[in-house]
């Protein structure tokens, strides 16, 4: 059985491990920089990037996670899990935050706004649709969001959001991936370089598994060992349902 790193300092990590588990696959909770010598591949959860950036100085965690993510292993951030990855990040608070970095981006940390303005959107999302298949779209659940500004030559973009100009996002970026269309705009929600990967939004949110098998995929891809790697339990039939059978958390 795949074992999968899930960095349990704050935010959805148990629902990252109970996504992962839904695949057959054991997620374990990694708290301290040794344990991370334990597995070959790590997800890095959506929180308050702030506060899991304080626990992870205090647990001395970044020194390991910068080692983990240039030694090549696979790692996945989502919501604050990919501003902790990103080489640059914009909008921090006074003093910013200590990233782990590897990822060739700039990053807008609160790009969508506050709490009060999450929201979910269908997003599409071709290359998550060629290697899993089921609905042409995904449902991204933004909350508190981030969105990806630019990227460097090597990053393939993997999904872009909608902006409305009317609406309550953060209207001040000026992110050259950000494409006039009539009165909307897009900016980029998901991205993979190598060995990493990142999304905005929050998969482990949503019954929808198929990002985390997406993820398992990479990761034996990066190491090697893809035949090695089971999926166990996903029920194809259940992609093909309805995409508003998916729930809404907000």
């Amino acid at each position: 059985m795949a074992i999968v790193g899930v960095l349990a300092l704050q935010g959805s990590f148990n629902e990252h491990i109970s996504a992962l588990r839904r695949l057959g696959v054991k997620g374990v909770e990694i708290r301290k920089p040794e344990q991370l010598l334990n597995v070959a591949s790590l997800i890095i959860p959506g929180g308050e990037s702030t506060t899991m950036a304080k626990l992870a100085e205090l647990h001395n965690l970044f020194p390991a996670l910068r080692e983990f993510v240039r030694m090549g292993k696979p790692v996945w951030g989502t919501c604050a899990g990919l501003i902790f990855l990103a080489n640059k990040a914009t909008g921090q608070k006074t003093g910013g935050q200590e990233l782990v970095g590897g990822l060739d981006c700039t990053v807008h940390r609160n790009f969508f706004g506050s709490q009060l303005q999450s929201f979910e959107a269908e997003l599409s999302m071709p290359e998550l649709v060629a290697t899993e298949g089921g609905p042409e779209t995904f449902r991204g659940v933004f909350i508190r969001a981030p969105a990806i500004l630019d990227v460097g030559p090597e990053v393939q973009v993997l999904a872009h959001c909608p902006v409305s100009s009317n609406s309550n996002v953060n209207s001040n970026s000026t992110g050259e991936d950000k494409e006039e269309k009539g009165s909307e705009s897009k900016v980029i929600v998901a991205v993979r370089q190598g060995n990493l990967l990142a999304t905005a939004f929050h998969p482990e949110l949503t019954s929808d598994s198929r990002w985390h098998s997406y993820f398992l995929k990479m990761a034996g891809e990066v190491d090697g060992s893809s035949s090695s790697i089971a999926i166990e339990g996903v029920d194809n039939a259940r992609l093909e349902r309805s995409k508003s059978d998916l729930p809404i958390f907000l």
